[in-house]
């Protein structure tokens, strides 16, 4: 059984894997025995990551790209192909900006939308043109909350996440029939840079922990089951699914 969760001789791609949820992503999957291809937007900005899997005596390279430049984003994409067949695509890297809808700077609008959505499908365009050659692939985006609902002062950040929601059915119903499976996760509410301003809110850190049935925010560590097995052969049969991982905050 435990045979259906090795990521022996796979390769994975995880994008904003510096820290936070795509940190603890990558570890989770090199102990699963995967190399990781460990990308963040700053030279070296994944050393911690990478020295935790070394630690462990896993397997990981680290790439960097802007992921708000297309170009940048489209060269990461072949620096990982160069390294050899690409198994594993995860699409974590991202940002967040917190304004007024009517007060929503346009520029920060074009910002999270190209990091969160844009270079999620040109990724997943890139990799998985190879992936359907090779007639096998796992795409795991990371959806959110906020692909079910609308938030606070979030426009931007909701709509990228709607979208992503959206892009991996579009993709699942394309590409399954290539044996590639393209799921999503959907993290609660947990404790990374991104929510920092909520954790920090004393009044909506309190209302949040209050509807969420596991009593406690969820730390980056509690993706790592679901990361495994998305990426696994267990997941072969998975597809278009947007798998909430939120100590039931849905289901309240």
């Amino acid at each position: 059984m435990t045979e259906l969760f090795s990521l022996n001789n796979k390769t994975a791609l995880v994008t904003g894997a510096s820290r936070g949820l795509g940190q603890a992503i990558a570890i989770a999957l090199a102990a699963a025995g995967a190399k990781v291809l460990c990308a963040s937007s700053q030279p070296n900005g994944c050393h911690e990551t990478l020295a935790a899997i070394a630690a462990a005596n896993g397997n990981a390279l680290e790439l960097t790209a802007d992921l708000s430049d297309e170009v940048a984003v489209a060269t990461l994409a072949d620096k990982a192909l160069a390294l050899g067949p690409v198994h594993i695509l995860v699409n974590c890297g991202g940002t967040i900006f917190r304004a007024p809808a009517h007060q929503f700077p346009m520029q920060e609008w074009h910002k999270v939308i190209a990091v969160n959505l844009d270079a999620a499908f040109l990724l997943s365009q890139r990799l998985g043109a190879q992936m359907i050659e090779r007639k096998q692939g796992k795409i795991i985006n990371i959806a959110s909350m906020l692909s079910y609902s609308g938030g606070i002062t979030v426009p931007a950040y909701t709509a990228s996440k709607h979208a992503i929601a959206g892009v991996t059915k579009a993709l699942a119903n394309e590409w399954a029939q290539h044996n590639i499976q393209v799921n999503a996760i959907a993290p609660g509410y947990f404790s990374t840079d991104n929510t920092a301003a909520l954790q920090a809110d004393t009044a909506r850190n309190a209302a949040i922990t209050a509807r969420i049935p596991a009593a406690r925010w969820g730390e980056p560590e509690d993706l790592a089951g679901a990361a495994v097995f998305l990426a696994s052969q267990a997941s072969d049969y998975v597809n278009g699914h947007v798998l909430a991982v939120d100590g039931g905050w849905l289901a309240r």
